[in-house]
């Protein structure tokens, strides 16, 4: 897995300040996607273990909130590969901090019936996320007032909630 970028010190991504992971890859080809150049899976640079470890160190200041999975799309499933040694450490170090997700991808329709059974990397991804902002960006449907997403068509789903219930539970700005 390549990713495009880190921003250490992102408040727009999620609530509270975050680290937020910018994967490399995606087939979506969003119209008026905001991260073009990192549809191609060759972009930016190479996800070592060297970059598990300043993600983790830069995580260990109170001041963070969490980590922000975007891209890209980090649910390619070359990208969830990637993606898992990171969100196992995250949970395993600062089991308080949260990971968000960004996908095009649509929960039931795309992650539910088929990653979650064809994948086992899905499944257990999933169980690390707390809140997945789900569907692909619609530049018609672009709303500058939503709160962390893009166009009115994505939801932002708490996944552990919903999972534990089998119906969508909804994440509310929090005060």
């Amino acid at each position: 897995m390549n990713y495009a970028e880190i921003k250490t010190f992102d408040v727009a991504n999620g609530p509270g300040i975050r680290v937020s992971l910018f994967v490399s890859g995606c087939h979506h080809n969003c119209p008026g996607c905001f991260n073009k150049e990192a549809q191609d899976f060759n972009y930016g640079k190479p996800f070592t273990e060297d970059t598990i470890n300043s993600i983790i160190d830069t995580l260990s200041f109170d001041a963070y909130a969490g980590v922000t999975f975007l891209g890209g799309e980090p649910l390619e499933h070359v990208n969830q590969k990637g993606l898992l040694p990171l969100a196992r450490k995250i949970k395993e170090v600062y089991p308080d901090k949260t990971i968000w997700c960004f996908t095009g991808y649509e929960f039931e329709k795309d992650i539910m019936a088929h990653m979650y059974k064809e994948w086992p990397e899905t499944k257990e991804l999933l169980s690390y996320i707390d809140v997945l902002v789900d569907g692909p960006f619609i530049e018609s449907l672009k709303n500058l007032s939503l709160v962390f997403r893009g166009s009115e068509n994505q939801r932002l789903i708490k996944v552990p909630e919903t999972l534990q219930s089998g119906k969508i539970i909804l994440w509310e700005k929090e005060l």
